[in-house]
């Protein structure tokens, strides 16, 4: 049994749920998603509450239900509050800048790197190094920043890229002669 899948999904207020077909809508004040529901899960929908289960005679079921119900909460979560991903630039001279659909990044390369923004997120500078990625979808957020994080990951001798705000980055000595 999942512990996950135990707990049920509680509806904020503003957030529309609905069910046909096997698909799963959720639409909200930031958007909108949608899923297919799983075979062997069972859902079930109590005004506000959303509680899952395991099919009978699946081996699987109470997996694949703590699956679904960590990705359709994160999708109730994304509708009404959305997601935020904050990335730090470090060494001389990286800077990032937002302008309009792209985002300008000089990552010590001998040329500048735009990286054009995909649709529903939104990207922010509010300083030369720090980039905000946004956007009410939890998997496309983090895939806009790995991508960006991507172009010039931190390495471990002086810790110079582009790292998350979270991130530890474990350093290494130099060789002695």
């Amino acid at each position: 049994m999942s512990r996950v899948a135990k707990s049920p999904i509680n509806l904020p207020n503003g957030v529309e749920f609905k069910v046909d077909n096997g698909i799963v809508h959720v639409k909200g004040g930031k958007g909108a998603l949608s899923i297919a529901l799983h075979d062997s899960v069972d859902m079930s929908v109590d005004g506000g509450t959303v509680t899952f289960a395991g099919k009978e005679g699946c081996d699987d079921g109470w997996a694949k239900a703590g699956t679904m119900r960590a990705v359709i909460g994160n999708m109730v979560t994304g509708v009404s509050q959305g997601f935020e991903r904050k990335l730090e630039l470090v060494g001389v001279g990286y800077r990032a800048q937002a302008k309009g659909k792209t985002l300008g990044l000089t990552l010590g390369f001998s040329h500048p790197v735009d990286y054009p923004v995909p649709e529903g997120i939104t990207i922010e500078t509010p300083t030369q190094t720090e980039i905000l990625v946004k956007g009410f979808d939890k998997q496309k957020v983090g895939q806009v920043a790995a991508e960006i994080r991507a172009y010039r990951p931190p390495e471990p001798y002086k810790g110079k890229g582009v790292r998350y705000s979270d991130e530890r980055v474990l350093r290494k000595e130099t060789k002695k002669k």
